[in-house]
């Protein structure tokens, strides 16, 4: 057992190291609570185009599954939340912060990495993987059980000492570790997310119509926006943060340290006029490393011609 504590200490101290904000554990095991929830959400159509969603359901609530005798589950968070917000008024076009710098999936899976091979080298043989939204991972649930955070009305994760606006990234060990508990949920009686929400998406406390999202419009969809939502858009052209930025627990908020996440000066300084006139040269120079590449050119232009 001390040797179980000791390897879980050694863990947490690089994790804080390598500049995670939080690092919890949890047991690998089947995920009974989010079975039926992802079952009924899933018959609802509520992912709408994102087929993968649907794929590998019994990998999705078994990370054995993923990981050959998977024993433990570490769940770590990187703020994303920016020093300075890129320009919010009425005539400017916005992108979600978490879009700002460098695509997160780099970032955290290079430090996600050195935090396995910290782990092999002073621990032993230790067979794992490292998830960044890479494969059928339900992130949300094992920081919910690693301690991280509760699940907001949102969806999103909350962190009573840091908010919303981090990564999730998760390591798979066959390793046995200390696990930590979950915490309480403390949204109470507060529906700021879902009052705020222009698309309606939040059907209900803790239930998001994925297909509904401007998140889901502005980035994974592919086909034409349908029209029945224009004007509802409030310039984000891609992602949105609305439901994050009316959250209470945000102001609890607190800027990143992470030099990648910081947008380019260019981006900063972005017009309406500028994004409307963007040329293949200038999205590859601004989104070289960013996550903004996912709906190339084509789609950004769509988004911006579309909230007009």
């Amino acid at each position: 057992m001390m040797l179980v504590q000791r390897h879980t200490a050694l863990l947490k101290a690089e994790a804080a190291r390598l500049g995670f904000d939080f690092c919890g554990i949890s047991k690998a095991d089947f995920l009974e609570d989010e079975a039926p929830r992802l079952e009924a959400w899933l018959n609802r159509n509520y992912h709408g185009q994102m087929g993968y969603m649907a794929n590998h359901f019994d990998k999705r609530l078994d990370p054995r599954k993923l990981v050959e005798g998977a024993k433990s589950v570490v769940t770590v968070l990187l703020n994303y939340y920016p020093e300075q917000r890129l320009p919010e008024g009425p005539d400017d076009l916005k992108i979600s912060k978490y879009a700002y710098g460098e695509d997160y999936h780099f970032v955290i899976k290079d430090k996600l990495k050195d935090l396995m091979a910290f782990i092999q080298n002073e621990i032993g043989e230790v067979g794992g993987r490292v998830f960044v939204d890479s494969a059928p991972v339900m992130d949300k649930a094992w920081a919910k059980r690693s301690g991280a955070g509760w699940v907001g009305k949102h969806t999103n994760v909350i962190s009573r000492d840091m908010g919303s606006f981090f990564f999730i990234g998760e390591l798979i060990l066959d390793l046995e570790l200390t696990p930590d508990g979950p915490i309480t949920d403390y949204c109470g009686t507060c529906t700021r997310c879902i009052d705020a929400c222009p698309t309606d998406a939040i059907t209900e406390p803790y239930v998001v119509d994925g297909s509904k999202c401007i998140s889901y419009f502005t980035i994974e969809l592919k086909d034409a926006i349908p029209q029945e939502v224009k004007g509802q858009f409030e310039n984000w052209v891609f992602g949105c943060d609305i439901c994050q930025d009316v959250c209470p627990w945000n102001r609890f908020a607190r800027p990143h340290q992470t030099p990648a996440f910081q947008p380019n000066d260019r981006l900063a300084g972005m017009t309406k006029t500028d994004w409307q006139d963007i040329t293949e040269e200038v999205f590859s120079e601004l989104f070289r490393r960013s996550a903004v590449k996912r709906t190339k050119l084509e789609g950004l232009r769509r988004n911006i011609t579309f909230v007009g």
